[in-house]
C-alpha cells in the first residue's frame, strides 16, 4: 500500500520501515511534518485487519484504532494498481462512521495511464482521490496543501497566557493520584475544559494570582477496548501532553526507578524544548535506610547524561507530602523559560568561559567567539558569532551551555545554542 514510504515522504525523514511486503509497520511510528509554516504530528500505523482474532493482527487493529479516535484528519491510503477492494470498502465504510475529516490518497501513480484509474476511489464516498506516488514524491506537495487546509486552527499563544504543566509518566505510576492531591489541595479551582488529549479533563487551578493549567494524561484503562496497548495509547497522549505544554512534570516510581520508557519520555521533552522537572513518586513506600534522596537523585543523575539539569525532587501523591513542592518548582521552570538576558552579561559570562578553557582550534587556526545574544525565549535561543562556526565541537557547546546555565540560573529548561560566521 505504501503507507510508510508515504509517512517518510511527509515527515522528510526515513523513519517507518519500508518493504514491498505488507504487514512491515508493527507498531505505531510518530513523526512531525513541517509544511507552509504549519507544524503537525503524523502517526503510521499498522495494517489494518477487521475481525481478525490472531494476536498479531488484533494488536494491530486496537493501535490503528487508537490513533484513529485521537486524529484530527485522516489520511487513508489506497494503492491505484490494486483498484477499489473489498477491505477499502470496509475501511471506507468504519471512517464514514467515525465523523473525522478524511483525505484519500491513491499511492503509486506515477504516470499518466495510472492517473486515468485513480477516479475509481470516488466510489469509497470520501471525497475527491487525490494522486500520490510516496516514492518519487509525485504528488505530494499538494497533498501537503489539503492537510494543512484541513488541519484545525493552532492557538494563538497571545489568546492563551496560562502555564501549562503536563503529568506524564509511565502507566500506573501515581499521575492520577498525583493530579487529583493537586486539586484537592487548591480551594480555588477555576473550571474545567477539554484537554488535548479526547477524553482527559484539564484541570485550571489559581496559584499566586495566576491561571495554571494541569494536563493530566492519566486514564489510561478508559477505553474498553485498549487491553494490549495500555502502553502504546499511554506513549501517544504523552506527546500530545508534551507538544500542548510549557512544562512537563515527569513522574517516576521510587520502588522501581529510573527505566527505558522514562528515559525516551525525557528525550520527547528534551526535544521539544518544553521545560522539565522530575518527581520521584511512592517515596513514603521507600524503606527507612534503603536510600537517602540525595543518593537516588544521584544515581538517576548519573543516568541522564547531559539532561543532568532536570531538578528532581521526592514526592508521595497517597500522602500529599511534597506534591505542591513539585508544582512550584514547575512553575519556577516555566518562568526561567521565558527569561531574557542582557547582552553585556551573556558576553561577560562567555569571556570568562572562553578564558577558563579556549575553543579548540580549527585546522591549526584558533576558533574566536566574538560575542553572543539571546534571540528567542521559551525556549531560550542563544546565537554565537565566530569565525569558524563549524568548527565549534558538541564537547565545547555542552561546556558553554553549562555556563550559562549556571549564570542564568536555568535549570530544567533545554537551551538551543546556534552558532555563525561574523
Amino acid at each position: 500500500m505504501g503507507k510508510s514510504t508515504l509517512f517518510n515522504r511527509l515527515t522528510g525523514r526515513r523513519q517507518a520501515i519500508t518493504d514491498d511486503q505488507p504487514g512491515v509497520t508493527r507498531d505505531r511510528v510518530y513523526g512531525e511534518a513541517r509544511w507552509n509554516g504549519r507544524t503537525f504530528r503524523i502517526v503510521d500505523t499498522g495494517g489494518y485487519v477487521p475481525r481478525s482474532a490472531e494476536r498479531f493482527k488484533r494488536a494491530v487493529r486496537e493501535q490503528a484504532e487508537i490513533a484513529l479516535d485521537e486524529a484530527d484528519l485522516v489520511l487513508f491510503t489506497v494503492d491505484v494498481e490494486t483498484g477499489v477492494t473489498d477491505l477499502d470498502q470496509e475501511l471506507a465504510q468504519m471512517l464514514r462512521r467515525a465523523e473525522k475529516p478524511v483525505l484519500v490518497a491513491v499511492n503509486k501513480v506515477d504516470n499518466r495511464e495510472r492517473r486515468w484509474e485513480a477516479p475509481a476511489f470516488w466510489e469509497l464516498g470520501l471525497g475527491e482521490p487525490r494522486c500520490v506516488s510516496a516514492t518519487n514524491g509525485q504528488g505530494t506537495g499538494d497533498l501537503a496543501d489539503a492537510i494543512v487546509e484541513h488541519l484545525p486552527e493552532t492557538q494563538d499563544d497571545a489568546e492563551d497566557k496560562r502555564t501549562r504543566i503536563a503529568v506524564i509518566g509511565r502507566p500506573n505510576v501515581g499521575k492520577s493520584l498525583f493530579v487529583n492531591c493537586l486539586v484537592g489541595a487548591e480551594r480555588t479551582i477555576v473550571t474545567e475544559l477539554s484537554g488535548a488529549t479526547r477524553d482527559a479533563t484539564d484541570s485550571v487551578l489559581r496559584i499566586d494570582d495566576r491561571d495554571v493549567v494541569l494536563v493530566d494524561t492519566a486514564g489510561l484503562r478508559k477505553k474498553a477496548r485498549v487491553k494490549e496497548n495500555v502502553e502504546f495509547y499511554s506513549t501517544l497522549r504523552t506527546q500530545r501532553a508534551i507538544e500542548s505544554c510549557d512544562v512537563a512534570v515527569l513522574l517516576l516510581d521510587a520502588t522501581r526507578g529510573l527505566e527505558n520508557q522514562d528515559m525516551a519520555i525525557i528525550n520527547q521533552a528534551n526535544n521539544a524544548r518544553r521545560g522539565l522537572v522530575m518527581a520521584i513518586n511512592k517515596w513514603d513506600l521507600v524503606e527507612p535506610g534503603a536510600a537517602t534522596a540525595d543518593d537516588y537523585r544521584e544515581l538517576i543523575r548519573g543516568n541522564l547524561r547531559t539532561i543532568d539539569h532536570v531538578p528532581i525532587l521526592t514526592c508521595s501523591a497517597r500522602t500529599g507530602r511534597r506534591a505542591e513542592r513539585v508544582l512550584h518548582t514547575a512553575l519556577e521552570v516555566a518562568e526561567r523559560r521565558t527569561r531574557r538576558a542582557s547582552t553585556a552579561r551573556l558576553n561577560e559570562v562567555l569571556k570568562d568561559a572562553i578564558a577558563a578553557h579556549h575553543p579548540p582550534s580549527h585546522k591549526g587556526q584558533a576558533v574566536r567567539i566574538k560575542y553572543v545574544t539571546q534571540v528567542e525565549t521559551a525556549p531560550p535561543v542563544f546565537v554565537f558569532f565566530c569565525n569558524h562556526p563549524q568548527a565549534v565541537k558538541d564537547s565545547y557547546k555542552r561546556y558553554l551551555e553549562r555556563n550559562l546555565r549556571e549564570a542564568f540560573e536555568l535549570d530544567g529548561v533545554p537551551l538551543v545554542l546556534r552558532f555563525r560566521e561574523k
